[in-house]
């Protein structure tokens, strides 16, 4: 937004205010735009929608979530966005991603929801979506996605807490899910299950090989599990962040080779992942293991403080 009679970007310049390095605090930032906090507050969030200090916490969640793509510590990227602790930093990353700072990898997205489009943009620069999306509060996909991930890691962790016997029982005898998959009788099998379908997608949406069998104890599956829920996270949040759930993709690991939407194939893993956790939980009860239900609800309550 030019000032038509100095040619000066009046909104960039209260960008560069809000993001200057030395200006953490409201008034600083309405200091070197030469305003007043009350008017500089106004006119920031009359033109991009959003308050000056929110603008600046999210600007800065962005780049430090870049920055930890690139290689950087976590306590790195903390300081760097002005965090006084990194415990602070930690909680502030897990409620705006969705996940710790230390899940986030390469190909991570590191945008978040805007609703002026003004996103950190590598090394240095601001990006502005030309339609910028508005955020209606919680994405219900990426909700259960990270739940999903989330789940699967809990249960990985109270199966490993199982004598070797109990972890390979066959409690359901027969029992299959699809029948592509073959059996699913023990805590084993089902939770070998649910990590090896994200490694599969996940293979078929990057156009890589079919990933040969890994092992299936538990401390195997949680390594395999962090690496591939990472990626899965990624991958989900790009499909929707480019809105291509509509995409198709030609899966040439099944035979006869079949096209799927992306959105069938998130749905898909999503409803059947939620099946083989309940599975999971009826037999860690069955050997005496407690656990909770795996409602999201309660999931929620505790990631944010009681409230969902």
């Amino acid at each position: 937004m030019s000032d038509p009679t100095t040619g000066r970007d009046r909104l960039r310049e209260l960008l560069d205010a809000v993001l200057e390095e030395d200006s953490p605090r409201l008034a600083d930032m309405a200091g070197r735009a030469f305003a007043s906090p009350f008017h500089f507050s106004r006119r920031l969030a009359r033109d991009t929608g959003e308050s000056p200090v929110a603008l600046r916490r999210r600007v800065l969640l962005e780049r430090a979530a870049w920055q930890i793509t690139q290689g950087a510590s976590v306590t790195d990227a903390a300081f760097a966005a002005g965090y006084r602790s990194v415990e602070g930093f930690i909680r502030a990353f897990g409620r705006a991603f969705g996940h710790p700072p230390g899940a986030t990898s390469a190909g991570s997205p590191t945008w978040l929801p805007a609703p002026n489009g003004i996103h950190f943009h590598p090394p240095v620069h601001l990006w502005i979506e030309q339609n910028p999306r508005r955020d209606s509060g919680m994405d219900l996909v990426a909700l259960q996605v990270h739940h999903d991930v989330d789940d699967t890691g809990r249960l990985l962790r109270l199966a490993a807490e199982l004598p070797e016997e109990a972890y390979r029982r066959v409690r359901a005898p027969g029992q299959v899910v699809l029948p592509w998959d073959g059996p699913e009788e023990s805590v084993a099998a089902v939770l070998e299950r649910l990590v090896r379908t994200k490694e599969m997608w996940l293979a078929s949406i990057e156009g890589a090989d079919s990933p040969e069998p890994g092992a299936d104890d538990p401390a195997s599956l949680l390594e395999r599990h962090e690496r591939s829920g990472a990626r899965w996270i990624a991958a989900v949040a790009d499909i929707g962040r480019r809105d291509a759930f509509g995409d198709r993709l030609v899966d040439a690991l099944c035979d006869p080779p079949e096209s799927f939407t992306l959105g069938g194939v998130v749905a898909h893993v999503l409803t059947f992942s939620a099946h083989r956790r309940l599975l999971v939980r009826h037999m860690l009860r069955g050997e005496g293991t407690k656990v909770d239900d795996g409602d999201p609800l309660a999931w929620l309550q505790q990631r944010h403080g009681g409230t969902s």
